[in-house]
């Protein structure tokens, strides 16, 4: 079979995986924290059909002569660029200026994951949790607000503040981790993110130190999927798309005419 219908064909499953990409960011281009998807292409392997060859006093040197047999996926990477911010009012809304998560988890402190889409609220015993319920995590464990308080805020260092009786309490301090490779985090869906072997250990710790972003309370991150961006990309995906099966049926016809040569 010719080399060129197997080439096409690999190029048709690595845009089949880019357009897949492509329809998951579009999909989430109104998701909070959301942090867009990019597919890297590489070649596959290369037939040598001839080696190099070194010159002499008589001839020059030769280059090898190779045939390429197709394409691959490189790395589907996540792009954690910061998205702009939104205004919401609601002082449980929290977005990150600048690197970190924000650190999720049981009441225990035990199976942490890690998320951008700052979007919490609170329970009926006063626990800042996420929409699914899991503890925002704070310096001594999950923050709890007394239900007599009158009001709250957050300050940027992440400092919880309640007002009881008038009187200005701090009832915790968000804690925030940062990855030396936030690229290695494994999305786990929900907005959340789970460590991986090629993540590193995270630094945890207060908003503000150790290259971690301030918290501002009031806003939401936006997706930072760009829509021009991603319809172009799809224009090309598609193009590549439709190439690649334009090699596929070039080859089909070639066979058809080998074939016709007995008949």
């Amino acid at each position: 079979m010719l080399r060129s219908m197997y080439s096409g064909i690999s190029g048709l499953r690595n845009f089949q995986t880019k357009l897949d990409v492509i329809g998951n960011n579009i999909a989430n281009v109104n998701t909070y924290g959301f942090k867009k998807g990019r597919v890297i292409f590489k070649d596959l392997i290369s037939q040598t059909v001839a080696g190099a060859a070194a010159g002499n006093e008589n001839r020059g040197g030769v280059n090898p002569k190779q045939v390429g047999l197709g394409s691959q996926i490189a790395a589907i990477d996540t792009m954690h660029t910061n998205g702009s911010t939104q205004f919401t009012g609601n002082t449980l809304d929290l977005a990150i200026a600048g690197d970190g998560f924000f650190i999720v988890g049981n009441s225990e402190g035990e199976d942490l994951l890690y998320t951008r889409a700052g979007n919490f609220y609170m329970d009926q015993d006063g626990y800042i949790v996420d929409g699914e319920g899991r503890f925002l995590q704070g310096a001594d464990g999950p923050i709890q607000v007394d239900l007599e308080a009158s009001s709250m805020s957050i300050s940027e260092d992440g400092t919880v503040t309640a007002v009881i009786n008038n009187v200005p309490e701090d009832v915790g301090i968000i804690q925030m981790a940062k990855f030396p490779n936030p690229g290695g985090l494994e999305k786990v869906g929900s907005n959340l993110y789970q460590r991986t072997a090629n993540s590193g250990e995270p630094s945890e710790g207060e908003p503000q130190l150790e290259g971690r972003g301030k918290i501002a309370s009031g806003f939401l991150e936006m997706s930072n999927v760009d829509l021009s961006e991603e319809f172009t990309e799809m224009i090309v995906a598609q193009r590549g798309f439709q190439a690649n099966t334009r090699i596929i049926t070039t080859s089909d016809e070639i066979l058809q005419e080998l074939v016709n040569l007995k008949r």
